[in-house]
């Protein structure tokens, strides 16, 4: 048998499981990872993944795969970036147990991750929440809990894993009403709820009627919904509402859609930062300055209390002809 197998092995066990701890979607994440990784080697070099070895494995190797990851599989950057910190942990891993492999693991760990541009946050303005909040009619059970669901969506920023995982007792209506959710990177942390949430979980909660560890938002057969499932009734909901709100025709709404739209709702509102990193759950503020680029009012309150420059425009003549080359790259 070849020293990557055991390897790889007590990376799973000992590095992520007992000294990492970690989370059951890492876990997948990094299994899904290498899964691609040997299929993709047993196709282009014929090889079974068990007689794989770390020479086998070696950068360019490594740079095909990802090269493969965005070509032929369509992923993006992040997902490509997501793929190599996988592999890099796996080399680091291995650079202590096999050291005989030095030369060819630094090779691998040395290939970068590949920038990206990041655009503007999609959001949606209070009119289009309102109209999609609007099609549900609430006369069918279904419809009640899809009502319930985007209410509370919108109105807490929650993620999508979060919304499918709570518990109808990570709900508290009574004084100081909120909602308790296990957060990214296993971090719980609570949010409080508007007194119209409040009224439509209510009516939601009566309508559904389980025990307190039941899910919150079931399926028909009593099941937590999927996110597969989350996406696809908000798509629904957003493209019936395009006949009373136009402007949704061109967007593209998705569940992370509502929670960009959440934290904006609390930047017009005058909340700081700070705060909405806290409501939101980002380990880092960084994580939450993208809404302070999307939000145009902010950059137009700047923009007023500025004193235009009565400057006639004029264009620097470099004399040297090495600079004046230089300026015009």
């Amino acid at each position: 048998m070849s020293t990557l197998a055991p390897t790889l092995q007590k990376f799973f066990t000992d590095r992520l499981l007992t000294q990492r701890q970690a989370s059951p979607d890492t876990v997948a994440a990094y299994r899904d990872t290498f899964r691609l990784l040997f299929g993709f080697i047993a196709e282009t070099k014929m090889l079974a993944p068990a007689s794989l070895d770390f020479t086998d494995l070696d950068a360019p190797t490594i740079g095909a795969f990802l090269s493969y990851l965005e070509i032929v599989r369509g992923n993006t950057v992040r997902s490509r970036n997501a793929r190599l910190a996988a592999i890099h942990s796996l080399f680091k891993f291995a650079a202590l147990e096999h050291p005989e492999h030095a030369e060819l693991i630094s090779r691998v760990l040395a290939i970068p991750q590949k920038r990206f541009e990041r655009g503007i946050v999609a959001f949606l303005s209070k009119e289009e929440v309102e109209a999609i909040l609007s099609v549900p009619d609430r006369d069918t059970w279904i419809v009640r809990r899809d009502h319930a669901l985007l209410t509370l969506a919108v109105q807490t920023g929650l993620r999508v894993a979060e919304l499918t995982s709570l518990r109808r007792d990570d709900i508290v209506l009574t004084t100081g009403p909120h909602v308790r959710c296990h957060g990214k990177g296993r971090k719980q942390r609570s949010t409080p709820l508007t007194a119209s949430t409040v009224t439509t979980l209510r009516e939601w909660l009566k309508a559904n009627d389980t025990p307190s560890g039941a899910p919150l938002f079931p399926s028909r057969h009593g099941t937590p919904l999927s996110t597969d499932a989350v996406e696809w009734l908000v798509t629904k909901y957003a493209t019936a509402a395009t006949s009373n709100c136009p402007s949704l025709t061109n967007k593209r709404v998705t569940p992370h859609v509502l929670r960009h739209s959440a934290a904006m709702f609390l930047r017009e509102a005058g909340v700081d930062i700070s705060t909405i990193a806290l409501w939101l759950g980002h380990e880092s503020i960084a994580s939450t300055q993208i809404y302070l680029h999307a939000d145009l009012a902010i950059k137009q309150r700047a923009l007023d209390k500025t004193t235009p420059l009565k400057v006639a425009p004029n264009r620097y003549q470099p004399t040297d002809s090495l600079l004046a080359y230089l300026d015009t790259l």
